[in-house]
């Protein structure tokens, strides 16, 4: 990914904030017919001497191919998309002088590198399900737990699928967030953005000009 100076992110923290808040990713392999694309929830593992970037854990179908065409030689890269929108060139304000402006867009966006492995262990498997359901559900008035489901159907689901551990060795980030314009600029792009209701503009708003820096 090319990321000029300006708009790199590397602030671990920061990050793993943005897999957090979007953790559906694009898993990206090399295997036995050439390169493939899988997109899966991910859970985030927080650093450890093992893993100082983290582990990424999600599951796939046992009938999914890539755990047995894996090239396993070859790290796997993870992309994970936060907020993103168009940037019209009608918020600078050079467009009132010369008219030598042109529209870009935004994004904030982290790509995630490391060993893929592959976890066929229902008990890990079980865990992992809890993990990730309470992180999604945990808002809801009426939270659905893994529990619910019955104990033999929540059998057969698990021998249905099967897990994927990364210790990652590289997260580079790139926030592409208007951090080259003139202050003014950024001032009517966050004002712009925030006119609509969607919540994409809105989240991209927040990143070009936070609400308290207004």
């Amino acid at each position: 990914m090319y990321v000029p100076t300006h708009f790199a992110e590397d602030r671990l923290e920061i990050l793993h904030q943005l897999i957090q808040a979007h953790p559906l990713g694009t898993l990206v392999t090399l295997e036995q017919d050439g390169m493939n694309a899988n997109h899966l929830p991910f859970e985030i593992a927080a650093p450890s001497a093992d893993a100082p970037f983290g582990i990424l854990r999600a599951h796939i179908a046992r009938s999914n191919p890539l755990w047995k065409n894996l090239d396993t030689s070859t790290e796997a890269l993870i992309v994970f998309q936060g907020p993103q929108a168009y940037i019209t060139p009608s918020w600078y304000e050079e467009k009132k002088h010369s008219g030598k402006v042109v529209p870009t867009f935004n994004y904030a966006v982290v790509h995630a590198h490391g060993n893929l492995r592959v976890v066929d262990d229902a008990q890990w498997l079980l865990c992992l399900l809890h993990r990730l359901t309470g992180q999604h559900e945990s808002k809801r008035a009426s939270p659905w737990h893994v529990s619910d489901a019955p104990e033999d159907y929540l059998k057969k689901m698990l021998a249905a699928i099967i897990g994927i551990e990364i210790s990652l060795t590289r997260l580079n980030g790139k926030w592409k967030v208007s951090q080259n314009r003139p202050q003014q600029d950024r001032l009517n792009i966050a004002a712009g953005l925030r006119e609509g209701a969607d919540q994409n503009a809105m989240a991209m708003a927040a990143l070009v000009m936070p609400t308290d820096t207004r």
